[in-house]
C-alpha cells in the first residue's frame, strides 16, 4: 500500500513540475531563443522562473517591419 501512495505521490509532483514547462511552452508571449532560455530556466529552477516569466516576458518588444 505504501508503494501506491508513493507513485501516486510522485506523479502528483511530476505533474506540478511540468506545469509551467507545458505553460511556458504552449505561450505566444515569447518565441525562438527567448522561449528556449525560458524552457531552460523553469525547467531548473521551478515556479520561480514560470513567475518571472509571467510578470517579465517578453524581454524585448518584437519588432514588426
Amino acid at each position: 500500500m505504501e508503494i501506491i501512495a508513493l507513485i501516486v505521490g510522485g506523479l502528483f509532483l511530476f505533474i506540478i513540475w511540468l506545469v509551467p514547462i507545458v505553460a511556458i511552452a504552449a505561450s505566444h508571449r515569447t518565441r525562438g531563443g527567448e522561449k528556449l532560455a525560458w524552457l531552460i530556466l523553469t525547467i531548473f529552477v521551478f515556479w520561480f522562473a514560470w513567475i518571472f516569466y509571467l510578470l517579465l516576458a517578453p524581454l524585448k518588444q518584437p519588432k514588426y517591419a
